[in-house]
């Protein structure tokens, strides 16, 4: 890897010399005090920590403390600060959750522990529905082994005997738009029940200012696009909890969001032969999710426990689009209809026991059934003749899955957690053109350790050793051929699914030293190496007058990395000096896939490193916290084939907060996200087949300033 000496170069020292300095802290001298014994206070952020301590498989534990601390407007928003997460898209703007670097089909997301279904977004759940997110670095035989990158959890808002009613009313603004938006989370208890639900309703408003160079063949073309997005929405979310008789609970935990919205535009390009021409845009799409998660858990023995799981529910969305052009030739003209409809049911069950000689076995089963229909009616007009490309797909898949493990406490100072999981998926289709079945499965076995060189010390090591898959998205397996809404070209092509793809599989070894400091604070640092087979990858080749990207499994590919994580109270290490709670961490990526040559011939949208510096202070004199954080990863490229090259520019984005609390009930928050806004720069280069084609695109960005009033009645 070849680094130029940018804005990591600092943080990398930084966090080396914490990790340093907290190796080499003793202790001031005592005072003569009685001894009273061992004593110690925990609060919220402690639990957390104890949870990932005591998980033996690798997990890192998300609380509401840390979702509420910055007042962030989405889950991505939270994650971005954890080590090794990242988001796709502009900065500032949300995009694709991924971890370790990787693509985001290789994340694992999971909703209170159930799978979500294909389509579903994060970014319908406020930080208000969520009680705490687990990041499990490797996968587990529960959890699910499609979880190449590692797997995220995300945990509904639990209820509390005398929690408060919670209440948020507040706007963002960005790019000379207001977003208003508000939500409450509301807790019932009874005797035989408790209830909590979470309302949210926002107005998202945004600009969207892009230029496009394209330089081919001695031609010269630009492309500037000019549009402002609103959107009106509303999602809530609740947790019903029935109790029957000793060890009997029912929990419901229903999901649903609204929202529609529309694009307007204009498009203005222009070609070195002097052609010039503008085009008006208008996008209207509405969209509707709702799901159902249940659990029944009922224990038939002083150390056996059975619990089944069940989702049900769907999605559908309608999307219109119409782009009027004043030279088709130039820039086409369009009109599409486009409706998606979703829906799925997942079944399972799973059984517990807890066995002499520090044993807990756990074996359960899996089902999960997605039926999903779509129909686009589209015309395009690109000057010559006008192209009808109207297409239906009905498809389904069946997934089953069957696992079993064994967590077994060996001595106090060494645990294992050892299981397999087998899973099967079969996916049918009908395009219109082909009937399409693809069946594959996949035996993963697992075996994770922990060792305590000492059982009361806070020094721990964490190894795992196993296999992981990555399964073709419905899409690429059987979309008939979509055509590109601007001329076909190596930078822009034609798509099209491949019924005859293979799951990706990967060997993964994982390694972490953690030390756990008093007050809620860790020390990690954290290797990986994955070894990818039958890596999929979007082929871009000549097609008639045109070009076409198709998914194909391409070779082999190598990953690996290291991650360092600190996160601690300076006053831990440094006598007499601000209680400001510091979170830093930085991580290192590097890739190959084998088949291609070097150099830059990594996976594709992998950075080779990412860092975070954060800190938090709150004031003695006044009821005043302070914090922010930067966010920071540097520009790269990705030889996706001997003849194409992609390039990412870096994003660096730089966060701060203020939160004033009038009184115990009552407090003022302001944040502005994105500070020294940057513009994001994507392009790719062709070369091949007697053709050379470069293109740049530029996306601009802008500071994000959001007001919210925080009450509890």
């Amino acid at each position: 890897m070849h680094f130029k000496p940018t804005a990591h170069t600092l943080l990398v020292p930084f966090a080396l010399s914490t990790f340093a300095a907290l190796a080499q802290q003793t202790p001031a001298p005592a005072t003569p005090t009685s001894d009273m014994g061992r004593v110690e206070i925990t609060s919220g952020r402690d639990n957390d920590s104890q949870q990932r301590r005591e998980s033996t498989a690798s997990k890192i534990v998300i609380g509401r403390e840390e979702i509420e601390r910055q007042g962030d407007s989405n889950l991505g928003e939270i994650l971005k600060r954890m080590p090794g997460i990242t988001l796709g898209g502009a900065p500032g703007r949300g995009g694709g959750i991924r971890m370790r670097g990787l693509s985001q089909g290789y994340t694992q997301i999971l909703l209170d522990g159930q799978r979500v279904p294909p389509g579903f977004s994060v970014e319908s759940l406020t930080p208000e529905m969520i009680e705490r997110v687990e990041i499990y670095r490797a996968p587990t035989a529960e959890t699910g082994a499609q979880a190449i990158a590692g797997t995220i959890n995300i945990i509904t808002r639990e209820g509390r005997k005398g929690m408060p009613t919670e209440l948020k009313v507040g706007s963002s603004f960005q790019g000379g738009y207001a977003s208003p938006t508000a939500s409450i989370v509301k807790y019932h208890d009874a005797e035989k029940w408790t209830a909590n639900y979470t309302l949210s309703v926002n107005r998202y408003s945004v600009p969207d200012l892009s230029e496009t160079h394209i330089e081919r063949g001695g031609i010269t073309r630009d492309r500037t696009s000019d549009s402002q997005y609103d959107r009106q929405g509303m999602n809530g979310t609740a947790r019903l909890q029935f109790k029957g008789e000793p060890g009997e609970t029912l929990t419901l935990m229903p999901f649903i969001a609204y929202s529609q919205g529309s694009t307007l535009g204009s498009i203005r390009a222009s070609q070195t032969n002097n052609q010039l021409t503008t085009a008006t845009t208008q996008i209207n799409n509405h969209f509707m999710v709702a799901r159902l998660n249940g659990q029944w858990k009922r224990k038939i023995s002083s150390d056996s426990n059975v619990e089944w799981k069940f989702n049900v529910g769907g999605w559908d969305s309608h999307s219109q689009t119409s782009q009027y052009s004043l030279n088709p030739s130039l820039l086409p003209s369009i009109s599409e209809d486009s409706r998606m409809q979703d829906r799925s049911v997942n079944l399972g069950g799973k059984y517990t026991n807890v066995m002499g000689g520090g044993h807990q076995w756990v074996s359960g089963t899996e089902v999960e059934r997605v039926l999903r229909t779509q129909t686009i009616l589209g015309a395009y007009d690109f000057g010559t003749s006008p192209l009808n490309a109207n297409s239906v797909l009905q498809a389904s898949t069946m997934r089953y899955a069957i696992y079993s493990q064994d967590e077994w406490q060996l001595t106090p100072n060494w645990a294992t957690h050892l299981g397999a999981r087998y899973e099967s998926l079969t996916t049918e289709g009908a395009t219109g053109v082909t009937d399409v079945t693809n069946r594959n499965s996949v035996l993963t076995p697992l075996l994770h350790a922990m060792w305590r060189p000492n059982p009361d010390s806070r020094d721990q090591v964490r190894m795992s050793l196993t296999k992981s898959f990555k399964t073709p998205s419905m899409p690429s397996l059987l979309a008939r051929r979509t055509y590109s809404k601007d001329p076909s070209s190596p930078s822009s092509p034609d798509t099209i699914g491949n019924p005859n793809l293979k799951p990706e599989v990967a060997t993964g070894l994982d390694v972490a030293v953690e030390r756990y400091l008093p007050q809620g604070g860790v020390l990690s640092a954290s290797a990986f190496h994955r070894r990818v087979q039958n890596l999929i990858r979007n082929v871009t080749s000549p097609d008639g007058s045109g070009y076409l990207s198709r998914p194909e499994n391409i070779s082999e590919a190598v990953t690996e990395g290291i991650e360092l994580e600190a996160k601690f109270r300076m006053d831990q290490w440094i006598d007499d000096a601000p209680h400001i709670d510091l979170r830093n961490n930085v991580s290192f990526y590097r890739s190959r896939v084998l088949s291609i040559m070097g150099p830059d011939n990594r996976l594709d949208q992998q950075p080779s490193m990412t860092a975070n510096l954060g800190a938090d202070y709150r004031l003695k004199v006044v009821p005043l916290t302070v914090g922010g954080n930067v966010n920071y990863n540097p520009g790269y490229s990705t030889r996706l084939s001997a003849e194409q090259l992609t390039v990412v520019s870096q994003k660096r984005v730089m966060d701060v907060y203020g939160l004033w609390r009038v009184d115990g009930a009552t407090a003022w928050r302001l944040t502005l996200s994105n500070l020294d806004p940057r513009n994001y720069n994507t392009g790719s280069v062709y070369s091949g087949n007697g053709v050379t084609e470069n293109s740049r695109t530029q996306n601009r960005s802008w500071t994000n300033v959001q007001i919210l009033l925080e009450k509890k009645l």
